[in-house]
């Protein structure tokens, strides 16, 4: 559960990627995007500073549809990457577009064992994930898993 701070409960160490971008609700987690008041366009993240006055937050739904993936099979290059794997140690994984129906589609990382088994429409739900960095000690970010 993400408290006051940013901080996870029960991980004094673990911090949140950034400030509001997801919530716990009765739902679940939930990614929080913003609605342009303008023209009711969505974006994820909700801007910040003197943009954010533009858009009023909206929390997306619990639960979107798979619309894209692909499957990363090697360490990415140092930097911008900042895992705290090396080449050795380093585990494929699989990142992919989620669509949620009538606000947004989002980018993030597919918690799942075996990406073999994703298939495009699959139902997907919000998740937290851990992410252990060498430059900000372990972060908890979202990401997608099946329903």
């Amino acid at each position: 559960m993400v408290g006051a701070g940013g901080k996870v409960e029960g991980s004094v160490m673990s911090i949140a990627v950034a400030d509001g971008l997801f919530l716990e609700s009765a739902d679940g987690i939930v990614l929080m995007a913003g609605r342009r008041k303008a023209d009711g366009e969505m974006r994820f993240p909700m801007p910040k500073g003197p943009e954010a006055a533009l858009y009023d937050a909206m929390r997306l739904a619990p639960e979107g549809k798979l619309w894209s993936y692909t499957v990363q099979r090697f360490r990415p290059k140092t930097p911008p990457y900042i895992g705290d794997d090396d080449d050795k140690s380093f585990k494929p994984f699989a990142v992919g577009y989620v669509e949620f129906p009538g606000q947004v589609i989002v980018e993030g990382r597919i918690l799942v064992d075996d990406p073999a088994t994703l298939k495009i429409g699959l139902p997907m739900k919000v998740a937290l994930e851990a992410f252990p960095t060498s430059t900000r000690g372990d972060v908890i970010t979202y990401a997608f898993r099946p329903v």
